[in-house]
C-alpha cells in the first residue's frame, strides 16, 4: 500500500511555522546559537543554489527556444507570439495594480534585506560557509543560452540538440530531487533568522493582504482572456470560463501546468475547439505561456522591493517583466519551477540578494497553486482565440 506524500506546500507552511517558533524561543532565552545553526545551512545551500542558477538557465532557456524554434509553420509562430503578448500584458496590469495600491498597505523601508552590512545588522550569519562562486555570471548564461538555442533552431543540429536536452534533464532532476526537496529547510532557516531579528510579523501580515491582491488579479487577467477570446469566436466568455473550471481546480492541486495538460484539453474542447487545435496549443501554452506566475512573481518582487525602500518604476520593471517571459519559456513541471527559473533575472536585473531571493521563493511557492490554475485556464483562452483566427484563414 503506498503512503501518500506530503506535498511541497505543507511543507512549506510547516517550514514557516517552524521557523517562527524556533526564533521566537531563541529570541526569549537569548540563544542565538539554536538560530545560526539554521544560518549555516542557509550559507551553504544559499551558495550552492547561486552557483546552480547559470546552470539552470541554460538548462532550461537553450532547450525551449529551440524547440519552439524547430516548430515550422503560422499556427506555432502566432501562438507563441500571443501567449508572450498575453504575459507581457498580465506582468503590466500587475505593476499598475501593485503601484497604485501596494503604498496604502506598505510601511515603505520597514525592512531592510538590500545589503551585506544591513544583513548582517539584522540576520544572524552561519557558523562557517562554503563558497561555491558560480561558473559565470547570469546575462552570460541568458546570452549563451539565446545563442544556443537559436543555433541549433537555425541549423537543425540533431546531435547538439540531444546534448542539450540531455543536460536539460539532468538540471530537471537536480531542481526536482535536490533544489525543491531542501527549500523548506532553507525556508526555516530564514523565517527563524527573521523571526528573531523581529522582521517576521511584518512580512507575513503585509503579505497576507499582497496574496488577496493576487488572486484578484488573476481572477481579472482570465476574465479579460476570455472576453478577447469571445470577441474573436463570438462565444460567450462566462460560459466558456465556466467549462474551465475543473482545468483550473486540477491545476490547484497538481500545482503543474504540465500534469494538468489532460484536463485543459479536454476543457478546451467543451469550448468548441477542435481536438487537433486544443492537443496542439494547450499542450504548447503549459510551458511558454505563464500568465498567472507573472502576476505573482512581479507583485511579490514590488512589494519585497517597497518593503526595502527601493523606488519602482517601469523603466525598471517592464524589461524585468519581458526578460521573465523569456526565461520562464520551459520551466519544469514541478511545484515551484517557475520562480527556480526567475531567481537569475531577479538577482541580475533587480538586485535581489539571497535573503530576499528566498524570500521570493517562499512567497511564491505558498501561491503557486493559484499562479498554475491562472496559468491553464488562460491557455484555453488562447485556444479558443487560435481556433477562431484558424477558421478565419480557412
Amino acid at each position: 500500500m503506498n503512503k501518500k506524500k506530503l506535498g511541497l506546500l505543507p511543507k512549506i507552511v510547516i517550514a514557516i511555522v517552524l521557523g517562527i517558533v524556533v526564533g521566537a524561543i531563541a529570541q526569549m532565552t537569548n540563544l542565538p546559537v539554536i538560530v545560526r545553526i539554521g544560518a549555516t545551512f542557509n550559507s551553504i545551500f544559499g551558495n550552492f543554489l547561486n552557483f546552480c542558477i547559470p546552470l539552470i538557465i541554460i538548462g532550461f532557456v537553450a532547450p525551449g527556444i529551440a524547440d519552439l524554434g524547430e516548430g515550422a509553420g503560422k499556427t506555432l509562430g502566432l501562438t507563441a507570439g500571443i501567449a508572450y503578448i498575453s504575459t507581457l500584458i498580465a506582468g503590466t496590469f500587475a505593476f499598475c495594480v501593485d503601484r497604485v495600491l501596494f503604498p496604502s498597505f506598505l510601511k515603505v523601508g520597514s525592512i531592510v534585506m538590500d545589503n551585506a552590512q544591513n544583513a548582517e545588522d539584522t540576520m544572524l550569519p552561519g557558523l562557517f560557509t562554503v563558497e561555491m562562486p558560480p561558473l559565470m555570471g547570469v546575462m552570460t548564461a541568458l546570452l549563451i543560452s539565446f545563442i544556443i538555442g537559436l543555433g541549433i533552431a537555425v541549423t537543425r543540429n540533431k546531435p547538439l540538440k540531444d546534448i542539450f536536452f540531455g543536460f536539460q534533464e539532468i538540471v530537471e532532476k537536480l531542481v526536482a530531487n535536490i533544489l525543491i526537496p531542501l527549500l523548506p529547510f532553507h525556508i526555516y532557516g530564514i523565517f527563524a533568522n527573521m523571526t528573531y531579528a523581529g522582521t517576521v510579523v511584518e512580512i507575513m501580515s503585509v503579505f497576507a493582504k499582497v496574496f488577496v491582491i493576487i488572486i484578484i488579479m488573476h481572477i481579472l487577467i482570465i476574465l479579460f482572456q476570455y472576453t478577447i477570446a469571445g470577441v474573436f469566436s463570438k462565444k460567450n466568455p462566462i460560459g466558456m470560463i465556466r467549462n474551465m473550471i475543473p482545468a483550473y481546480m486540477t491545476a490547484i492541486g497538481t500545482q503543474s501546468s504540465a500534469a494538468t495538460i489532460p484536463v485543459t484539453v479536454d476543457c478546451t474542447k467543451k469550448n468548441g475547439v477542435s481536438k487537433k487545435m486544443a492537443e496542439f496549443v494547450c499542450p504548447l501554452c503549459a510551458t511558454i505561456h505563464l500568465s498567472g506566475s507573472t502576476i505573482t512573481l512581479t507583485s511579490c518582487a514590488i512589494a519585497i522591493m517597497m518593503l526595502n525602500g527601493w523606488s519602482v518604476n517601469i523603466a525598471q520593471m517592464f524589461p524585468f517583466i519581458m526578460m521573465l517571459g523569456v526565461t520562464m519559456v520551459a520551466a519544469p513541471g514541478v511545484p515551484g519551477g517557475a520562480v527556480m527559473a526567475a531567481l537569475g533575472i531577479l538577482e541580475s536585473m533587480l538586485g535581489f540578494n539571497e535573503a530576499m531571493l528566498t524570500l521570493m521563493i517562499a512567497l511564491y511557492i505558498a501561491q503557486d497553486s493559484f499562479g498554475t490554475a491562472c496559468n491553464v485556464t488562460g491557455d484555453g483562452a488562447i485556444a479558443v482565440l487560435m481556433d477562431a483566427i484558424d477558421g478565419k484563414d480557412k
